[in-house]
């Protein structure tokens, strides 16, 4: 789905810019353009970097050692 119409940006490229590594709004509108104009498109491309970013940062849970 498009999110930055202005600049053709889509959920898929936010999303492949945030498994990169892109942490903020100011290093995802440099990397893909997203937000570069009207900046309509914010809100839901941040919504887009927190997601992947609480996906990313879930801990993985410890399994106990068997005795």
């Amino acid at each position: 789905m498009y999110i930055c119409i202005c600049n053709g940006v889509t959920d898929h490229q936010i999303r492949e810019a945030a498994e990169a590594g892109c942490a903020s709004l100011a290093e995802l509108t440099m990397r893909t353009g997203a937000g570069a104009n009207c900046g309509s498109c914010l809100s839901s491309a941040e919504a887009i970097l927190d997601d992947v970013r609480n996906r990313r940062e879930l801990p993985l849970p410890v399994l106990q050692r068997a005795a």
